[in-house]
């Protein structure tokens, strides 16, 4: 007699993978690992997901970077329609997941992980880095130096004296596990007070000695803000107009978080009112575009979005994606569902696939 050999689950990855490729070929002994063609266009990719003879539409989990969106657009309501019956995992390659519309993919009980933690060190080094930076005025230095701009005025370039942590409060928003992150790193630093606030106060183990404060205090009380918050409905432009008049004149604007969650607009009219004295900034609100008049500000110290880009912390998150689709193939569940998901009932009756 025959013997059939049972047919491995299929694995949509979606994008470039750098350096964690040994976990994906050791992926392959239990899975059937099918790729996009570069020339896929979004609109190629839903075809192929409605389509019974495209293999695309047998897909049970699919792995995601978060520059696939180039080639198949955000993973919204009409992905979310498109996606096969089969499908039971996105695994997004990344701490943020603003890129996926959860809430359609949750009414079809498909699961959404994300990569938390794995982040946490290198955003907070980034984080760090910005910060003095802004608070001392390096990017206005930087800019002399380049220009050669330093003969003119020997004594550090002509550019206005930067200020120290001595005295400083500054104000988390978000004290997540970046957020924590941020502040142990900056406590040996010497400033004076940190206060955050996130939707609820946080146990006493896990305030990290930080004093928690509502939205509008916050934004009162802080000398430096720093923006440590996930993007979605709720945060995006938290920090509008309105924000900025609740906040001290000369306030320094740190944010390594997503650009949305700042008014772009707002935050330049801040800038050039003096309300905001400096800025650091790794992210954008329409990356890779940025504002001309932003980029030409001295007072910004900017970066294209590096939190991220090391090659340790990229192969790490590479791995724990492979992780999380290896957990849903033999267990059904994936190891780091998005928050939203947490507590949904429907995730106790996933099965495994294998």
């Amino acid at each position: 007699m025959l013997s059939h050999e049972k047919k491995k689950p299929v694995v949509l990855q979606l994008g470039k993978i750098m350096f964690g490729q040994q976990a994906w070929d050791d992926l392959r002994k239990i899975a059937d690992v099918i790729t996009l063609d570069r020339s896929t266009t979004r609109e190629k990719f839903i075809s192929g997901l409605k389509d019974p003879n495209n293999k695309l539409s047998q897909v049970q989990i699919i792995a995601r970077t978060f520059h696939s969106v180039e080639q198949t657009g955000r993973f919204d309501e009409e992905i979310a329609d498109a996606v096969p019956s089969s499908l039971i995992a996105i695994c997004h390659t990344g701490a943020g997941y603003d890129q996926i519309d959860v809430k359609y993919f949750q009414k079809r009980h498909i699961q959404v992980s994300h990569v938390p933690n794995v982040v946490n060190n290198v955003t907070a080094d980034t984080h760090v880095f910005l910060l003095l930076g802004a608070l001392r005025n390096y990017s206005m230095g930087y800019r002399k130096l380049i220009n050669n701009e330093w003969p003119v005025s020997p004594s550090g370039g002509g550019v206005p004296l930067g200020h120290d942590p001595e005295g400083k409060t500054v104000g988390v928003l978000g004290l997540g596990g970046i957020g924590r992150a941020v502040v142990h790193r900056l406590k040996p630093f010497g400033f004076k007070r940190f206060i955050y606030h996130n939707r609820h106060k946080l146990p006493g183990e896990l305030e990290n000695d930080c004093e928690y404060v509502s939205f509008e205090e916050l934004l009162r009380q802080s000398d430096v803000l720093s923006i440590n918050i996930p993007l979605g409905p709720s945060t995006r432009h938290i920090i509008n107009d309105e924000a900025f008049e609740e906040m001290k004149t000369g306030v320094v604007i740190v944010n390594t978080a997503r650009g949305a969650v700042i008014d772009e607009q707002a935050l330049i009219k801040a800038l050039k009112s003096g309300k905001v004295r400096s800025a650091g900034l790794d992210v954008f609100e329409n990356e890779p575009e940025v504002p001309k008049e932003l980029q030409d500000m001295p007072q910004v110290l900017g970066l294209p979005h590096m939190g991220t880009h090391c090659v340790e912390t990229r192969k790490n998150m590479e791995d724990f994606v492979s992780a999380n689709v290896e957990s849903a193939i033999t267990s059904g569940k994936v190891i780091a569902i998005v928050p939203e998901m947490k507590n949904d009932a429907w995730i106790n009756g996933c099965k495994p696939l294998i």
